[in-house]
């Protein structure tokens, strides 16, 4: 299989997600802008991840760091409902959050506990939440860039 980032849908994605990330920030400097966006943005140093418009929004886009956080394959990452990235007794407030950044555009305050696949918690912090739209306003769904996280100790 090619790389995620190879695909003709996840290089348009890819573009969709920068170009709408610094219209609902206002910045522009975090995210690449070079000929070959898909694979900077696949293989940044901070993580990316991204969910679809669903009832149950599904993972649609991670690139490599995200994958390696919630150490799972993009096959299994964009087939789960992003509530499961989260433990339960936090759901409400992702929820809040995640509306909040639907109704301004963005939130940059994010941070939360989340779960890798083998049960590894982490703490993602100094996250930027926003939605992601195209130029008419048509809403795919929402991503967040997780720029710093820590692991918790296991139990």
């Amino acid at each position: 299989m090619s790389e995620p980032f190879e695909l003709p849908e996840v290089i348009d994605y890819s573009a969709l997600l920068v170009s709408s990330f610094a219209r609902m920030t206002g910045e522009s400097s975090l995210m690449p802008t070079g000929k070959d966006l898909a694979r900077e943005l696949y293989t940044a140093p901070f993580a990316v991840v991204s969910h679809g418009t669903e009832t149950d929004p599904i993972f649609r886009y991670a690139n490599r760091t995200a994958l390696e956080l919630w150490q799972m394959t993009w096959a299994e990452f964009t087939s789960l409902p992003s509530r499961f990235s989260v433990e339960e007794m936090l759901l409400e407030e992702r929820e809040r959050l995640l509306a909040q950044a639907s109704r301004k555009g963005y939130v940059d305050t994010y941070e939360g506990v989340r779960i890798a696949k083998d049960g590894q918690r982490f703490r993602i912090k100094n996250t930027i939440l926003w939605n992601v739209e195209d130029e008419q306003g048509v809403r795919y769904g929402q991503a967040c860039v997780i720029r710093d996280w820590d692991f918790l100790p296991t139990a």
